[in-house]
């Protein structure tokens, strides 16, 4: 038990058990696969892409996907 708490020590999860926002293996993954697309030369297609989908037929449907993916944030992006 630890000393400060009464309540019985946690075990520390071994390098590479943790999945949550600090999860290296996944920070490094988006990170290889951000530098490989921004090198490939499709950065440009797909922000036109983007642009047409924003202001286009999918409009209303990726505003409403944004209302609802906010209802469900803390609001830190505001």
């Amino acid at each position: 038990m630890s000393k400060q708490t009464d309540k019985p020590a946690q075990p520390i999860p071994a390098l590479g058990d943790d999945k949550g926002e600090g999860d290296y293996e996944s920070g490094e993954r988006y990170q290889r696969e951000a530098t490989e697309f921004a090198k490939s030369g499709k950065v440009e297609q797909a922000a036109e892409e983007a642009k047409e989908a924003v202001e286009g037929d999918e409009a209303d449907d990726l505003a409403a996907a944004e209302v609802k993916g906010r209802s469900r944030s803390k609001g830190e992006d505001e």
